[in-house]
């Protein structure tokens, strides 16, 4: 059987997961067997990625499109490779393919931890630049995150439908699909607006 992981650090409004499900098609996983989430690759407990390390068995593939896709973290890397070679599964990040059917070769294990040193050293390497970046803004007194969300600003879609939601016409749920906004996006705007009034 072959499975698919696809990855993205923020939601489906922020990142689009698309092209990842699209290359793991290409290499024969189904939307039935990939497996999707929106989590940050440094994350030891991912609910999807858990799910999918319990239902491989024995010549089952996994696929993602790079190895930091499937983790960010040497640690969890090396976790995932042990357990390939308990299962005798194999492993397919991107070009690089580790076959745990039969024995691994030591040069290709070795290869792959040390990608995964190489992706988490990105990872700390660009939190890091984020974390500079903001010190320096503040520094010059720039106001960091969104700005606070005022009833000026809140968008004019809101408000067109406000009124059926007030007269109960439309729910909750049907007020985000007409403003296609979230659902907490809602609820925040409702606060604002009827703490105001």
């Amino acid at each position: 059987m072959i499975f698919g992981y696809a990855r993205c650090s923020t939601n489906e409004r922020e990142q689009d997961i698309n092209r990842q499900v699209r290359e793991l098609k290409q290499q024969g996983a189904t939307d039935k067997t990939i497996y999707l989430e929106y989590e940050s690759g440094t994350k030891v407990n991912r609910a999807e990625l858990a799910k999918l390390l319990d239902v491989v068995k024995p010549g089952d593939t996994i696929l993602a499109t790079e190895v930091s896709r499937i983790t960010r973290s040497t640690k969890q890397l090396c976790d995932i490779i042990e357990l390939a070679k308990d299962r005798h599964i194999k492993l397919v990040l991107g070009t690089f393919i580790v076959d745990c059917t039969k024995e691994l070769d030591p040069m290709t294990e070795g290869m792959l931890k040390m990608m995964g040193v190489f992706s988490e050293l990105e990872r700390n390497m660009i939190s890091q630049r984020v974390k500079s970046g903001m010190e320096n803004a503040k520094a010059k007194g720039k106001t960091i995150g969104r700005p606070a969300v005022t009833a000026d600003s809140i968008p004019a879609i809101f408000y067109k439908h406000y009124p059926k939601y007030k007269k109960g016409e439309i729910n909750k749920k049907e007020f985000s699909q007409l403003c296609d906004l979230s659902y907490p996006t809602i609820y925040k705007y409702l606060r604002i607006v009827e703490d105001e009034r």
